[in-house]
């Protein structure tokens, strides 16, 4: 952990803190916000040194009541519900996002095998974010380089903002893409699926280096979806 950020931005992002969300309870997103601000504190300014491994949970800890977390939203066994702590699972898709624009390699990441809600104010590509379950479904991703990788997150009155810092220049920029979207409907069921790529480039020519497929999706969509946009599988 360091109070001073280190001085060479990889990656920034910030995601909206209150989004509607289907029909569900408006009060589950403020109380979100409350348990993201304890979450985040445990993270804003970790260093992950040369080998070193990020993991979600060891730097969160419990998310009990007792260290002040409320009730928020949890996404569980294809069902949205309540419990202590929900809500974090926001941190993690930001974490995640980030790390992806970073030689910082993901060792351990999870996603819902359901979508729950529609894309109303989505700006990120379906399915890739990170699902978070304290203490056995993890994130974590580890450095396999030579530099340290700094974590800097923050809330403001409508925004969880978030960096990743190195100490000099890293010389790939990495630009992520979706691929394949569609909507299939299967045995009566609609779902929905594409594939996450991630391209490389060298910063000082601006040329092409390689890509590499990062996810392939296949979820069962819980809501209403346009039957014209709807493919039979």
């Amino acid at each position: 952990m360091s109070n001073e950020t280190l001085p060479f931005p990889c990656k920034k992002h910030q995601s909206l803190l209150k989004r509607k969300l289907g029909d569900s309870d408006p009060r589950l997103q403020e109380n979100k916000i409350v348990n993201i601000s304890i979450a985040s504190k445990a993270i804003d300014g970790i260093v992950i040194g040369p080998g070193e491994t990020f993991s979600f949970w060891k730097l969160v800890g419990q998310p009990s009541a007792e260290r002040g977390y409320i009730e928020g939203m949890l996404l569980s066994m294809g069902e949205v519900k309540t419990g202590i702590g929900g809500g974090v699972c926001q941190l993690a898709n930001l974490l995640y996002w980030m790390a992806l624009h970073t030689p910082l390699q993901v060792v351990e990441r999870h996603h819902h095998s359901f979508d729950p809600f529609p894309d109303e104010g989505r700006v990120l590509p379906f399915g890739s974010g990170a699902g978070v379950f304290y203490n056995y479904v993890d994130l974590r991703f580890h450095n396999p380089t030579s530099q340290p990788f700094q974590i800097k997150v923050r809330l403001t009155d409508k925004h969880l903002k978030g960096s990743i810092h190195t100490d000099r220049q890293w010389p790939l920029a990495y630009h992520i893409e979706e691929r394949d979207h569609k909507f299939l409907q299967k045995d009566g069921r609609n779902y929905r699926q594409n594939e996450i790529w991630r391209k490389k480039v060298d910063k000082a020519t601006g040329s092409y280096v390689g890509e590499e497929l990062l996810i392939r999706n296949f979820s069962e969509v819980k809501y209403e979806v346009d039957s014209a946009l709807i493919e039979m599988a």
